[in-house]
């Protein structure tokens, strides 16, 4: 197998990842395409080193979080942040944790949930998204988005708090009038 050929593998298992990572932060699918396209030219160039470290996938996040956190520092307008979202959507009722008697529809009603979730992250303001992806999804603490984004530690707080309860508020508001959490409402 020629180097290009298990590159080609290698940007093949990565390339969801990446690409989900930059949608979430920068917000559009064609600037994500861009970034996602970025990254794996970088890639290309640490390849040698990469393709035989055990932590590539966190290299490539990484990488791609900053490549992203980069362009919209550069190409947009100053961000303002929000903060603080307590996790209940994380808090999972103990029936849900039970088997369900359907595994194809509740695994189509958990697609529907995340499709839902991108969809209203898509729409919130690139200053309330970026650092609720910071922290919720690439995990980083608020100190360090802090130090990311070059603001007060308040700020982050104050700011993830904002743009949860602005999530709150398009998920639960669906076209079909259910919560995005089931049910009717």
């Amino acid at each position: 197998m020629t180097r290009s050929d298990e590159f080609e593998v290698f940007m093949k298992n990565y390339q969801n990842m990446v690409f989900s990572t930059a949608i979430r932060l920068v917000g559009s699918e064609s600037e994500a395409l861009d970034m996602s396209q970025d990254v794996f030219l970088k890639a290309y160039d640490h390849f040698e080193d990469l393709s035989k470290s055990p932590t590539a996938g966190g290299w490539l996040k990484t990488v791609t979080r900053n490549l992203c956190l980069n362009h919209l520092t550069r190409y947009r307008a100053r961000w303002r942040f929000f903060s603080e979202m307590g996790s209940e959507e994380s808090d999972e009722d103990y029936a849900d944790s039970l088997a369900a008697p359907n595994l194809h529809e509740r695994h189509q009603d958990e697609a529907d949930r995340r499709h839902h979730l991108e969809s209203a992250l898509q729409k919130l303001p690139t200053e309330q998204r970026v650092p609720l992806v910071l922290y919720h999804f690439e995990e980083m603490s608020y100190d360090e988005i802090s130090k990311h984004l070059g603001v007060s530690l308040g700020k982050v707080k104050t700011d993830i708090h904002r743009a949860r309860e602005a999530l709150r508020r398009k998920l639960l508001l669906t076209p079909i009038g259910e919560s995005f959490l089931g049910g009717t409402t």
